[in-house]
């Protein structure tokens, strides 16, 4: 495959350009509940090399043995010293990754057009937003694409290499999060769909095309597909039995998908959020450039016209599939706002087709620099919309990216914990009590790692003895106090102030309170009282 020495060094430097947008202050966001779940999870693999898939919860494993790589390159050996930027730096790799991948598909979509895709890629305020969250999706969305271009080369090629390499995507597909599924789904139904289209425009049967893969090279993909998702779930052949759960987790999956209430949306939801939003009286937000110039690619893509050079049979399968993928999650009532990153990186490929055949549809130099103007004035916008969403309204609800984040309290929070604990003898082994019904204390695990006697509670138990710092939910108030001054001989009982000066946050309207021991709280002040006359220089 050619590839034109200035398209290639446009590229790289959209890949740099990529990187420098996703990079800066990856630890200034609040971690969501999610992300630090899954750090926690990550404890005990990089302290143990312990690691268990649970197909109940938390996805694939790959996130997590990925994650070793920075935190090796940082000499981290134990949990507390890894840091947001650690764990954030796996999605912004992949999320950078998209964008130089895009080399190997010069010759199917165009380069001018891949140019244009490299460029929304990097700039997409979802694609940045998430490229800097520690989650599975944009590991999902790279992995995904990585089976569409091995697909593709192989197809170009017919080599073994390239079969490999579909079915080592494949397995890594599957062994990152349960919803592979639908990917799978869709790239299934968008070749059946180009091959028939193809078939009636005098191409050959689908059933012939698929007999003239070699049959070895059809059993390396599969098997090389299988080796890597039985690898990962079986924690590297140590736990044979993540292997089975692996499949059996889909049965957790279905059910959750149609009970879990709180994040049951209309089937619109992802649409609006990427055409037009705005809340609580703050920025419009829109990628709708992206979904115009898609449908174009889509048009293109059916008709034909308006483009030369392009891999017709590629770009109908990315038409096809971007299109199924759409509206299967539209259709699942189960929707949280990253799982739009799939069908609108194929939204963006398209997009990149369909600006082009604007521009090229042009033959009169001056409509085709109006419209060459226009795309760069949408490409700014998308810019500042990518930067006020990861840098400005990171945490704010009123960014149609942010979904039931914690406010920036959190952070507070665990600070006053941490300089209080640091005045008593016990210091991180002190013990402290979180009290908080259903398990909504999260990230807190996350940033309390550093103390392991945390005792995380749903509701006050009596028979424990009080803690010296209490964490605890408004509506618990009532029973706590009985608890510290009415169950205790007069004897016993400790006097408990506020640890905290104002209201404190987890989330938007969802409050927590400190408790302190008036004797630790003393001590705390006394060592924050500056040095006297006599002793300060």
């Amino acid at each position: 495959m050619s590839r034109p020495r200035a398209w290639v060094v446009l590229i790289l430097g959209l890949t740099v350009a990529a990187a420098a947008l996703r990079l800066p202050q990856l630890e200034r966001r609040p971690m969501h509940t999610d992300e630090a779940v899954h750090g926690v999870k990550f404890g005990p693999l990089l302290e143990r090399g312990d690691y268990r898939y649970d197909r109940h919860e938390y996805h694939g494993p790959t996130l997590n043995y990925l994650t070793l790589i920075p935190a090796w390159l940082s000499s981290a050996t134990r949990l507390t010293d890894v840091s947001e930027t650690t764990l954030r730096i796996v999605p912004v790799f992949f999320g950078v990754l998209l964008v130089a991948l895009l080399l190997l598909v010069g010759d199917g979509l165009g380069w001018p057009a891949v140019a244009v895709s490299a460029l929304l890629t990097a700039i997409s305020p979802a694609m940045v937003y998430y490229s800097r969250y520690y989650i599975m999706e944009l590991l999902l969305v790279c992995f995904t694409f990585g089976v569409i271009l091995s697909g593709y080369r192989y197809a170009r090629t017919r080599r073994l290499g390239w079969a490999l390499s579909t079915g080592v995507f494949l397995g890594l597909m599957h062994a990152t999060k349960e919803t592979f599924v639908l990917a799978l789904v869709a790239m299934l139904g968008a070749l059946g769909l180009t091959l028939m289209l193809s078939r009636r425009r005098g191409g050959r049967p689908p059933l012939e095309v698929v007999k003239s893969i070699a049959p070895g090279h059809g059993l390396a993909m599969v098997g090389a597909g299988l080796l890597v998702s039985a690898l990962f779930y079986s924690s590297f052949l140590s736990h044979p039995q993540g292997i089975l759960d692996s499949i059996y987790a889909y049965k957790s999956y279905f059910v959750r998908a149609g009970q879990n209430q709180l994040h049951l949306h209309p089937w619109y939801y992802y649409l609006k959020m990427v055409i037009y939003s705005r809340y609580y009286g703050g920025p419009v937000w829109s990628e709708g450039l992206i979904v115009l110039l898609a449908g174009i690619g889509f048009v293109v893509a059916m008709t034909r016209r308006g483009l030369e050079g392009v891999q017709l049979g590629l770009l109908r399968f990315i038409a096809f599939y971007t299109l199924i993928l759409t509206v299967i999650y539209a259709l699942i009532p189960y929707k949280t706002p990253w799982n739009l990153l799939g069908f609108l990186h194929g939204m963006i490929l398209l997009a990149g087709v369909g600006a082009v055949s604007m521009i090229y549809s042009r033959r009169k130099l001056v409509p085709r620099v109006l419209i060459t103007l226009l795309l760069v004035l949408g490409g700014v916008q998308l810019v500042g919309q990518a930067y006020r969403a990861s840098y400005v309204y990171a945490a704010d609800p009123a960014n149609p990216y942010v979904y039931a984040h914690p406010v920036p309290d959190v952070l507070a929070v665990a600070r006053r914990v941490a300089e209080v604990a640091r005045s008593h003898p016990d210091g991180e082994d002190l013990y402290i009590e979180v009290i908080i019904p259903e398990d909504d204390y999260w990230p807190l695990p996350w940033y309390l790692r550093a103390f392991p006697n945390i005792g995380w509670y749903r509701a006050v138990d009596e028979q424990v003895p009080p803690a010296p710092i209490i964490l605890a939910a408004p509506a618990l108030e009532p029973a706590l106090m009985h608890r510290l001054y009415d169950l205790p001989p007069p004897g016993a009982r400790q006097l408990y102030v506020p640890l905290f000066d104002t209201t404190m946050e987890m989330r938007p309207r969802v409050e927590v309170r400190g408790y302190v021991t008036m004797e630790l709280w003393d001590r705390y002040q006394q060592g924050k009282t500056p040095p006297g006359p006599s002793t300060a220089r």
